[in-house]
């Protein structure tokens, strides 16, 4: 993913224009973390939400909910909104689209499986593309089936170990105006960023008095 990319978001509604990038909404930005469920990270993620009562989007690749089964439902519980990464984070742009769709259904399925025995339910077919890459042919099947396509307008950075835990930071603050769709990982590469920068950006949007949503949130608003 590009950090430059984000910067221009009407150029992503115009190119993608079924594709959700920024949510209309005052004083609320909308946080997602990529690639979980992971062992310590995740958890760690859920315990700093949950200080500012905050609600995100958690984008699960299908391999890591098969894997870590308990850090999935415990995003469950804790009433955050859940979205597909595909199943093995392929890139669509190297990927065939018949395998491209099947690998995502296999993710959506197993997710909804897991929710389901413990009596929770995914709202919403929320899907973001592994490295923002995909193709429009796969889209637009993807929207046929149901699903709501999520980009962003801002993302920290924090995968990129070149980039310091400051710089993401700064990238965050710099571009996020209200309605924003933020992009973190909660992978064990991002960690050592995460665990700098989420604390400061929590702490600074709560001072400002901002909300922070789900995309579930978003669509129960009528947003």
């Amino acid at each position: 993913m590009s950090l430059f990319l984000p910067k221009y978001p009407q150029l992503l509604k115009w190119l993608y224009p079924k594709r959700l990038s920024r949510l209309p909404g005052k004083d609320t930005i909308y946080l997602s973390f990529d690639d979980g469920p992971i062992p310590e990270v995740t958890p760690w993620v859920l315990q700093e939400l949950k200080k500012f009562d905050a609600t995100a989007t958690f984008f699960c690749i299908g391999d890591n909910v098969q894997k870590h089964p308990e850090i999935f439902q415990q995003v469950l519980y804790a009433g955050h909104a859940i979205g597909n990464h595909t199943f093995h984070h392929l890139n669509g742009w190297k990927t065939r689209t018949s395998e491209y769709l099947q690998n995502t259904e296999k993710a959506q399925q197993l997710m909804a499986d897991y929710s389901q025995h413990q009596n929770q339910v995914i709202s919403a077919k929320f899907f973001r593309p592994p490295y923002g890459k995909i193709r429009n042919s796969q889209a637009s099947s993807l929207v046929r089936n149901g699903y709501k396509i999520v980009m962003w307008d801002v993302i920290s950075g924090d995968y990129n170990s070149q980039f310091s835990a400051e710089k993401c930071y700064q990238n965050v603050v710099q571009n996020t105006v209200a309605g924003s769709c933020i992009v973190f990982h909660d992978s064990q590469k991002a960690f050592p960023n995460l665990q700098e920068i989420l604390p400061k950006i929590l702490q600074y949007y709560a001072e400002k008095g901002w909300e922070f949503g789900s995309l579930t949130d978003a669509l129960s608003a009528g947003q």
